[in-house]
């Protein structure tokens, strides 16, 4: 009796094995070739289809999760006040016209002083503008978001010190804290002194080009503060310091560039130029180490093996000298700073990105003080007095004097308020929702902002003269029989005391909370210092006679870097 073909076929596929195991059985008892071939071919389709199930499972459950905190991102970011939001990119509209800043003024006017902008569908910034909510935020709120490190990864390699964790972080900033605050300072008089002699040479051999670049020779100046303090003295007689400090200046300028690309542009003949700058730059920074090991005054001392010699051992090979990681790591400040010994950051990473971002930061408060003392002369000639009664009477260490100098702190307050070193604070909570004692919640991830920019010279907070230069406004009427050692000054030449101006809530130039600038209160001090030194000898002025457009004084703010005033100024020495 014949039977359909079909029949056969689904009797047949009905009694496939299910499992590997059962087709091995199978394969035990079949001697027809052709039969193993079909079984084997069909129990691979079947595995297949079964992996493609487990996949698209997967991927619907990610995207459900990925879904579910959307919406919840949209809950919680429901009872923020701020602009509504009729595009699915967001707020982005809004900054095709006007800047961040503009922007977020004219928000706060209309919205208060918390408000959100939508980013994109899953990307919040909030701005908070009001001082005491200001400081909860920076107190809690104590990471940052990964990629505000991106534009230096490629130009300084890794760097724990830097990372969006704060736990991360933490040890290492207070060890690099207590190096800058306690040692640096104890023992910074000597450095301070051949420092502020080599910017008075290198100032009288620019003094006779005529007009000076205020942007270049604050940049000159910071350049050579930090380099000093991280260096040692060593430093100053470098030969390699002025392509050292125009090689990480121009690295770090086009950092942002190279970052902005989602993949690492390896096509690309310029980012091959830009990684060999940065291979430069790395040389340069493991040379001045090795030449100015012995004068160390940050980084600390190297310990030495028990025949005496340097654990730092430099190799080099056309041109390019390395350093290995356990050798570097010999010097007391990173050892203490390396936590984790099987990191794989690149510790000359870790110098290069403090010097960058010392140098940004007090090149900006340099050019920002000159271009106001040029500008606003009688406060240079009360200060200039100042100086020259506190010089009748020294202390016993010379960075001490300053703080006998009021008028001379309260005017480097002032210009650092007036023009921070950048238009932004920015914050996160990467892990747990923010919230404020007002009610408010934030979601965690994100992006907080506080417009310094905007906060610093708000009338509610600083006055009506808000805007204007007034180092005054830092100063208070002395009072008889004080017994404040640091705000006290010596009877008969000051009537003013210095007030704390972090007791005021909307100063911020150095940031505040746990994210704090680690360097703020060495910063001062020593360009309070360098600015006494400079105005014993010379008086500042803006060059009259320049007929350019860059003859008027130009303070704003970038994104990155600073734009520092760019006026020429001339050093006029005095009588």
């Amino acid at each position: 009796m014949n039977y359909p073909s079909h029949n056969i076929t689904n009797n047949h596929h009905s009694s496939l094995p299910t499992t590997f195991f059962g087709l091995l059985f199978l394969h035990s008892r079949c001697n027809n070739t052709y039969s193993y071939e079909l079984l084997l071919r069909d129990f691979a389709t079947r595995e297949f289809n079964a992996f493609l199930w487990l996949f698209l499972i997967v991927i619907t459950t990610l995207l459900l999760i990925k879904l579910f905190n959307v919406f919840c991102l949209w809950y919680k970011a429901k009872s923020i006040p701020g602009p509504p939001s009729h595009s699915f990119f967001g707020h982005c509209h809004l900054f095709s016209h006007q800047n961040l800043t503009d922007v977020l003024s004219e928000s706060h006017e209309k919205y208060g002083p918390i408000l959100k902008l939508w980013l994109g569908p899953t990307q919040l910034l909030v701005s908070v503008k009001d001082p005491v909510l200001i400081q909860e935020m920076l107190t809690k709120a104590k990471d940052k978001l990964p990629f505000t490190g991106k534009a230096f990864h490629l130009a300084f390699g890794k760097s724990n010190l830097f990372a969006p964790s704060f736990e991360k972080v933490q040890k290492r900033r207070e060890l690099l804290t207590t190096e800058l605050n306690e040692r640096l300072i104890k023992t910074s008089d000597p450095i301070l002194m051949k420092v502020s002699d080599f910017i008075m040479n290198k100032i009288e051999n620019m003094r006779a080009r005529g007009s000076i670049d205020c942007r270049l020779v604050s940049q000159h100046m910071a350049f050579t503060i930090m380099g000093a303090t991280f260096f040692g003295h060593g430093f100053l007689a470098w030969p390699k310091a002025a392509t050292y400090e125009q090689l990480l200046m121009t690295i770090a300028k086009d950092a942002c560039f190279w970052a902005s690309y989602n993949v690492t542009p390896f096509w690309r003949q310029g980012f091959w130029r830009y990684q060999g700058l940065c291979a430069k730059l790395k040389c340069l920074t493991q040379d001045i180490l090795q030449n100015c090991k012995t004068s160390w005054k940050l980084f600390g001392h190297i310990d030495q093996n028990v025949n005496g010699e340097s654990k730092i051992e430099m190799k080099s090979a056309h041109c390019e000298q390395s350093c290995s990681s356990d050798e570097f790591w010999d010097c007391r400040f990173f050892r203490d700073l390396n936590d984790n010994p099987n990191s794989k950051e690149e510790p000359c990473g870790n110098i290069m990105r403090v010097m960058f971002h010392g140098c940004q930061t007090t090149a900006a408060l340099i050019a920002n003080l000159l271009t106001r003392l040029a500008m606003h002369l009688d406060i240079q000639d009360e200060i200039y007095s100042e100086i020259s009664m506190v010089g009748k009477n020294p202390s016993k260490y010379e960075h001490e004097d300053v703080y006998q100098m009021p008028l001379l702190l309260a005017t480097v307050y002032e210009s650092a308020r007036l023009l921070p070193t950048g238009p932004m604070l920015q914050r996160c909570s990467l892990k747990n929702d923010l919230s404020f004692a007002t009610g408010v919640t934030i979601p965690a991830g994100t992006i907080l902002v506080v417009p310094v920019q905007l906060v610093q010279k708000d009338d509610s907070s600083w006055g009506s003269d808000a805007s204007d230069f007034n180092p005054y406004r830092f100063l208070a009427k002395s009072t008889k029989g004080s017994g404040s050692t640091e705000e006290s000054t010596n009877a008969g030449f000051s009537a003013f005391v210095l007030n704390d101006p972090n007791e005021n809530a909307a100063f911020l130039p150095f940031g505040s909370g746990t994210r704090a600038c680690v360097g703020q209160k060495f910063v001062i001090q020593v360009v309070a210092t360098l600015l006494a030194s400079l105005l014993k000898k010379y008086e500042i002025r803006l060059n009259s006679r320049s007929d350019d457009n860059d003859s008027k004084p130009t303070l704003k703010n970038h994104n990155l870097l600073q734009q520092h005033p760019h006026s020429p100024i001339l050093f006029v020495r005095r009588g």
